[in-house]
């Protein structure tokens, strides 16, 4: 239904006013227009009543089946500025751009780190109190958030689903299939800025960064010697005698 003229003004008056005199019943959220507490009111009902004609999903609002339709005709109207990247929606395009301006915007109350999106703000959250809601049903791990959970799923599965376009392989998980992308395209984005050193993914930058620090965050628990890398820890150390370590040191 669409909204009466009079429903518009006081939607008008509402949203300047930052007043929001529209609360949900079933829960503490208020909202200051009428619209906007009806798609919340979904959430608690269940209803989807907007379908995507090319598939079976439905959807809670229709600006939820507007992006969802992009992904049938592969749109991405939202571009960067910055770079040539482009998005189904705008919000995506936000979170990127932070990429950009180094914006953390989302602070965790319970120490000093923030982070660039809500979700890794949610994610983060877990660390702290040790919750862990999300829990595998064929075996006994527990996840503190629900993208954790899915990756995990597929090592019972076998699921694959990002493939490479480049050859055959393909992977469980996003982060997987860009690191093995650099392995056609040669790609090193992450420099040293203490040497000439490159290196294709962020954590082996991290533990390159070691060797000039000092920094032997990773202790044996044989005895009261520290690593650079937690491999090395796992090592045996009769053993090391036989592997050169120096060798495998970035």
């Amino acid at each position: 239904r669409e909204q009466t003229s009079s429903e518009k003004r006081l939607s008008s008056v509402t949203t300047h006013s930052r007043r929001k005199p529209y609360s949900c019943k079933e829960c503490d959220k208020s909202f200051s227009c009428v619209s906007h507490l009806k798609t919340h009111i979904r959430t608690h009902t269940g209803e989807k009543p907007f379908l995507c004609k090319e598939c079976d999903k439905s959807f809670s609002c229709v600006s939820n089946l507007k992006r969802h339709m992009r992904n049938h005709g592969g749109e991405k109207p939202f571009s960067c500025k910055e770079c040539n990247k482009s998005f189904k929606c705008l919000s995506n395009l936000k979170m990127h751009i932070r990429t950009h301006t180094g914006e953390k915007p989302f602070l965790c109350q319970g120490c000093d780190k923030s982070f660039s999106c809500l979700s890794h703000l949610k994610r983060h959250l877990g660390t702290h109190g040790g919750e862990k809601p999300f829990s595998c049903k064929e075996c006994d791990k527990g996840f503190n958030c629900q993208s954790n959970l899915k990756r995990h799923m597929r090592t019972h599965t076998g699921e694959k689903p990002f493939s490479c376009k480049e050859c055959d392989k393909s992977f469980s998980c996003l982060s997987h299939l860009k690191r093995h992308l650099g392995t056609h395209t040669g790609e090193r984005p992450f420099s040293c800025t203490e040497c000439s050193k490159c290196f294709s993914r962020l954590f082996d930058l991290k533990r390159h960064m070691r060797t000039h620090t000092g920094e032997k965050p990773f202790l044996c628990k044989e005895c009261d010697k520290r690593f650079v890398a937690l491999i090395y820890s796992l090592i045996p150390w009769s053993l090391t005698k036989e592997i050169n370590i120096q060798s495998l040191v970035l």
